[in-house]
């Protein structure tokens, strides 16, 4: 695995074996982070990356110059992994190992970005959306995103925006139009 762009840019990491996670392919990344770019101004982002996994998402936004990236993984040597890396790289990333869910609930900070990669297999991807609005945990004009495959659709949910497919990767994102 590496990231592919910012300052550490073709820095390769490799998580703990035996990983339960799945990590986001570098052309999903590429797409993704192109799409960010032209969207936000990465040292003004205060990002939430949840079902943190091997941490590229929050290594890719800090190393894009993003300097609040809060990750919330429950399983502890990814936790570990995440926090030993961000160190080494002197990314400013806060992990937490704790239940996504939990956290979203007593959570009382809002971010400009939430990025969700759970595990394909959660029967709860679905009701991702609603806890993050519900909560809420967006910033007017912020965005989720929300990855998943094909056998969710999010495009008839509130403040669904736009999603972009890379193969078996969707990445759902909705807005806050909130004020």
């Amino acid at each position: 695995m590496r990231i592919i762009g910012g300052l550490h840019r073709g820095y390769r990491f490799h998580p703990p074996r035996k990983n339960p996670a799945r990590p986001t392919t570098d052309i999903a990344k590429e797409g993704l982070f192109n799409m960010l770019t032209n969207q936000f101004d990465f040292s003004t982002l205060k990002v939430l990356d949840i079902f943190g996994g091997t941490g590229s998402i929050s290594f890719e936004f800090g190393s894009r110059g993003c300097a609040d990236i809060t990750t919330v993984e429950r399983h502890y040597p990814n936790v570990q992994f995440i926090q030993q890396t961000a160190a080494h790289l002197q990314l400013n990333i806060q992990v937490l190992k704790q239940d996504v869910f939990k956290y979203i609930k007593q959570c009382t900070f809002t971010y400009d970005v939430v990025f969700a990669g759970p595990p394909y297999p959660l029967k709860s991807i679905p009701e991702i959306p609603s806890l993050i609005f519900e909560k809420p945990l967006l910033k007017t004009d912020g965005w989720l995103i929300v990855e998943h495959n094909p056998n969710h659709q999010f495009e008839e949910e509130p403040y669904f925006l736009k999603s972009r497919n890379y193969g078996t990767s969707i990445f759902s994102i909705f807005e806050n139009t909130k004020s």
